[in-house]
């Protein structure tokens, strides 16, 4: 993703479209959900001018993360080392991105290998 873009969670969410054997759907009324390998890595809401970001974070960053004005942990997922991001503007467009990243290879790294494979991960 380029720094250069208009940026919003619309943008990043069309980033995280574009990972690796990344899908999205639409769970709970009006979330848009993006899974690898049909686990969650991180969840817009609500579809269509999304106003939060929720992903997964590595534990160890977690309490550092919730530290930033808002940013927060997700209610429901925090026990899993999800937080909440209430705005684009929380966070520089490219922590946003490497945090989606980041998401995305956590949740890639749980799979099976031959589920990686079948998705053309590493």
């Amino acid at each position: 993703m380029k720094t250069t873009d208009a940026f919003s969670f619309a943008t990043l969410a069309e980033h995280a479209a574009a990972l690796p054997g990344a899908t999205a759907d639409i769970k709970w009324g009006d979330n848009l959900v993006f899974s690898v390998g049909d686990r969650m890595f991180a969840l817009f809401r609500p579809i269509g001018a999304p106003d939060s970001l929720w992903c997964k974070v590595d534990p160890a960053r977690f309490l550092e993360l919730t530290d930033i004005p808002g940013v927060r942990p997700a209610p429901y997922l925090a026990r899993a080392s999800w937080i909440c991001i209430d705005s684009p503007a929380a966070l520089p467009p490219e922590t946003l991105a490497e945090l989606l990243l980041d998401a995305h290879r956590l949740v890639a790294a749980k799979l099976s290998k031959k589920r990686r494979q079948a998705l053309g991960l590493p």
